[in-house]
């Protein structure tokens, strides 16, 4: 099938996508091994986007979610395809929101009924005091929009009201929007790939996440640990902690009504209890690093090429009915070889009203 990779340089993006250029390359390697007519596309104007739109694609990969324009109307790419009528992976424009503010998920799985954190949004100078903040130390923060761990370090964990309004102004400086407070959670951390079948169940690979430990005694996942890949992802063997991420990240899956795929954070507090941290809906697809493709190495042996072959599926089938990959993995026997017992078997997703 005839497969467009859409692209831009993203080097000054703080949204997420799937990474640099290699990572591109990768995907775009991955398909022509499949046997698919592919095309890595590096666009900057709307004139680019046109010209795919012309040659008429069964499905563009959108490894970003925007243009960033000079006049700072950015093409968000998912509202441009749909507009055009071309097939597109991953979610709608609506619901990337959920992916670029991390307040506006919160919000909308809480009238769910989801467990997110504790959160509550700051600027510099708002609070005259630690009375007067809407919850009790320690605090987590970090930019409401950020990702890939911008801004977060260890300076982040606050525990008296001088170090929060430090942290709240150097964040408000560097990235011009209110700070997102969240009660701190010492509980181990997880991310959760999930993947919508062709059969329609969900395909779900969690997997633990441990930093390295600080100077302060700490183990923060930000913007260092992230670059220099020195975090730990291992496979999660707490069997009853593991069911509640599953069903967890299933839920939240429904709820925001993601399309495709989508990873899922996931945060625990020493009781054991979990909460939604955030959703990538453009999750980091690096080969051999970023976190969707080990998640699915990890838990169920897949191959890179595999994982992006699971990934398309869906929207392959959308631009023909009578689509069937050559190479399609049935999601039940990707569970039966794995040794996680039967509790993981395949989800079929209820409807959320």
């Amino acid at each position: 099938m005839k497969i467009e990779i859409i692209t831009t340089r993203n080097e000054d993006l703080k949204e997420t996508g799937f990474g640099t250029l290699k990572a591109c390359a990768s995907i775009f390697e991955a398909l022509k091994r499949m046997g698919h007519e592919a095309t890595l596309n590096m666009c900057q104007t709307r004139e680019n986007l046109d010209e795919i739109v012309k040659r008429k694609p069964d499905l563009v990969i959108l490894a970003v979610k925007y243009l960033a324009m000079p006049d700072g109307k950015d093409i968000w790419l998912s509202e441009y395809f749909a507009h055009n009528g071309i097939n597109f992976s991953g979610s709608s424009r609506e619901v990337l929101n959920f992916d670029s503010d991390k307040v506006l998920a919160k919000v909308h799985l809480r009238a769910k009924g989801i467990r997110t954190a504790n959160y509550f949004t700051a600027t510099p100078g708002q609070y005259s005091g630690d009375t007067a903040l809407p919850i009790d130390f320690p605090l987590f923060l970090k930019p409401t929009d950020s990702a890939n761990g911008n801004g977060i370090d260890d300076l982040s964990f606050v525990t008296n009201f001088s170090d929060f309004e430090g942290k709240v102004a150097s964040l408000n400086e560097a990235f011009q929007i209110p700070i997102l407070a969240e009660e701190y959670l010492g509980g181990p951390e997880y991310t959760v790939a999930v993947i919508k079948t062709l059969r329609g169940d969900l395909l779900v690979a969690p997997i633990e996440i441990v930093p390295v430990l600080s100077a302060n005694g700490l183990r923060i996942l930000g913007e260092k640990a992230k670059q220099d890949d020195s975090e730990q992802l291992k496979k999660a063997e707490d069997s009853e902690l593991t069911d509640k991420v599953i069903q967890l990240a299933m839920d939240v899956f429904v709820a925001l009504d993601i399309r495709d795929f989508g990873r899922i954070d996931i945060k625990t507090n020493a009781a054991g209890e979990c909460f939604f941290m955030e959703a990538n809906l453009v999750p980091g697809m690096t080969c051999k690093t970023s976190y969707f493709p080990r998640a699915c190495e990890i838990e169920y042996g897949l191959g890179y090429d595999e994982v992006i072959a699971l990934m398309l599926e869906e929207g392959l089938s959308r631009a023909t009915s009578g689509y069937t990959n050559p190479d399609y993995h049935d999601p039940e026997a990707i569970f039966l070889t794995t040794d996680r017992p039967v509790r993981n078997l395949p989800y079929s997703a209820p409807i959320l009203n």
